[in-house]
């Protein structure tokens, strides 16, 4: 997939993300980013594509922003789901941020429409600080929704944006570990069967908690915690003595004649 088409694929999906499928995805990706993010501390937190959703809404870090790409069409995307302007415009594949400057990076399904996803995942590794945080979210190409994505190659009638390569968990955490980004949590969700209208998504509701207990693997979509580890680091206080000093003792001497 070149720029181009990366660049279509994501405007596809910010179009498909305002249909009655796409706002029942970020209904679940908006709870689930919540509570994930609640309690990640630190400095400066990005998210990176979806403005849609607004995944450091309860964050508390005193710097947070929203990125879009470089080349995406404002008109339609200048505001983020909170109603805060897009503060930076960036090129996925070439994030413009320091070493190691990141607390925390969300990628709401940036992986599987971006040309060139391992650079990217390269490029938010490099970016986080050690024990920095990374989120991922992705469809699941295990369930029925990536079956019926599958199909709808083969009958040119896709249920998501059909430029978008799909990665399954596993994969996921092939690529993470490579990178020294140790997963440490993952949630599926939206059980309901790929329907394109609010009334029968809503007929399905109860399926989220069957699918939950039941098949929990096979939600349509999933989300990743990662966390960056760094070889040969160890956290250290403070080099207390804990040894107790001992008494003075006198020094015999021998006096002169």
């Amino acid at each position: 997939m070149d720029s181009a088409a990366s660049e279509k694929s994501i405007i596809a999906l910010d179009e498909w993300l305002l249909s009655p499928a796409g706002a029942y995805v970020r209904a679940f990706e908006q709870a689930c980013l919540d509570e994930l993010t609640a309690d990640i501390f630190g400095y400066n937190a990005v998210q990176i594509g979806v403005p849609q959703i607004d995944a450091l809404a309860a964050n508390r870090m005193p710097n947070k922003w929203q990125a879009a790409t470089r080349t995406s069409t404002f008109d339609e995307l200048e505001f983020a789901a909170s109603g805060k302007q897009i503060a930076v415009a960036l090129d996925f594949a070439e994030l413009p941020f320091a070493s190691q400057s990141l607390d925390l990076v969300v990628l709401p399904h940036v992986l599987e429409f971006a040309a060139e996803p391992h650079q990217v995942l390269r490029e938010v590794e490099r970016v986080l600080i050690p024990e920095g945080q990374v989120i991922i979210c992705g469809f699941n190409p295990a369930s029925l929704w990536g079956v019926r994505q599958g199909l709808g190659k083969v009958t040119r009638s896709g249920y998501l944006p059909a430029a978008g390569e799909f990665i399954s968990m596993p994969r996921m955490k092939d690529w993470l570990k490579l990178l020294n980004l140790g997963v440490t949590r993952s949630h599926f969700g939206c059980y309901a069967p790929p329907f394109r209208t609010a009334q029968w998504i809503n007929r399905f509701a109860v399926m989220e908690g069957a699918g939950q207990k039941w098949w929990p693997y096979l939600g349509a979509v999933y989300i990743v915690h990662a966390i960056k580890r760094v070889k040969g680091m160890h956290l250290i206080g403070p080099a207390w003595n804990k040894k107790s000093s001992r008494a003075p003792q006198a020094v015999p001497a021998t006096n002169r004649e």
